[in-house]
């Protein structure tokens, strides 16, 4: 990412959907940008394994997790899917686990929290639809821009 997100609320605000939500960073890439694709699940992680492992290098996965705290939808090992496939980040509505491991990984990951407990495997959910959290809307190939200072959202690539 070339552009701070103060930055670009400066010299874009009239077409930036700001998030309202506060996250924690627990990847080793603080500042991240891409398209969205989007994934959401409440309490399952199949589909966001499925996500990682499928949607295109360089994307942002947005992941509305209903904000649960009560499992992780991912750890380690989905962490690590993200980082081998060149993803440019994660961001979740919900929590992630194993976040020391996560810390190492040369991957933007941001989420509400953590929790220890592994998620249920069912495969429900929904792929590439437009999700809501956050005082915004995340709608698939739009363009999200995340740093130390926040997360904003463009209808277009901005840098």
């Amino acid at each position: 990412m070339t552009s701070k997100t103060a930055d670009l609320c400066d010299e874009f605000s009239g077409e930036l959907k700001v998030c309202q939500q506060e996250f924690k960073a627990y990847g080793m890439r603080r500042q991240f940008s891409g398209p969205i694709s989007t994934v959401r699940v409440f309490e399952d992680n199949v589909l966001v394994l499925n996500a990682l492992e499928t949607i295109p290098a360089g994307n942002v996965l947005v992941v509305d997790g209903g904000g649960s705290r009560r499992c992780a939808l991912m750890g380690d090992r989905l962490g690590k899917v993200a980082q081998d496939r060149g993803l440019a980040g994660v961001i979740i509505y919900g929590c992630v686990r194993d976040t020391a491991e996560l810390a190492t990984m040369e991957t933007g990951i941001l989420a509400i929290g953590s929790c220890p407990l592994k998620s249920k495997k069912a495969g429900k959910g929904d792929v590439d639809v437009e999700v809501k959290f956050g005082g915004i809307e995340w709608s698939p190939g739009e363009y999200v821009y995340a740093d130390e200072d926040g997360v904003v959202v463009s209808a277009r690539n901005l840098v």
